[in-house]
């Protein structure tokens, strides 16, 4: 009898666990308000917008050519200084993703660092030439030295956004 009883509170913790987890790693678009927000693009409309925790796992779990569609939430740390055409967005452990956006379609203010942002697109997982990076390093404002220092591709982790909300 004691036995059955420990399995039920076993079994009971694991539920009110698995629960927890769920809702910490992500959330919906209609648990925000969207008014606090300025949007870029279409609409975002995700029924599953996901933290930068969640986002780096399933990075992780991606293979150069993989694509999955996701929405995420985080930081951005880096925007270009010339148009606003592509951002960099904080994962986790000092990870970032870099955030391009759908055909070209639309930009994002220049001065958005440490803005929080929910990006909704395709993620991927891709390898960056020197010369690209490169070009960043330049657009971001980076130094010639630190752009010299730049002499090997490296795998990034990518996304194409085709709707962005900045918090207000």
């Amino acid at each position: 009898m004691m036995t059955k009883n420990i399995l039920f509170l076993v079994g009971l913790l694991w539920i009110i666990l698995s629960c927890n987890d769920k809702k910490e790693a992500s959330f919906s678009v209609n648990d925000i308000s969207v008014e606090n927000y300025e949007s870029f693009g279409e609409k975002v409309s995700s029924e599953e917008i996901y933290y930068k925790k969640e986002l780096a796992k399933k990075f992780n779990n991606l293979k150069v050519g993989d694509t999955v569609d996701i929405a995420f939430t985080s930081t951005v740390n880096a925007v270009c200084k010339a148009k606003g055409c592509w951002m960099k967005v904080a994962l986790e452990d000092g990870e970032e993703t870099m955030v391009k956006f759908k055909d070209y379609g639309f930009f994002v203010p220049k001065d958005i660092e440490k803005d929080t942002v929910i990006v909704q697109g395709k993620a991927f997982v891709s390898e960056m030439s020197v010369e690209d990076q490169r070009h960043f390093a330049s657009d971001a404002g980076k130094t010639e030295e630190e752009i010299a220092a730049i002499t090997t591709p490296k795998k990034t982790f990518s996304f194409v956004a085709d709707g962005v909300l900045i918090k207000n």
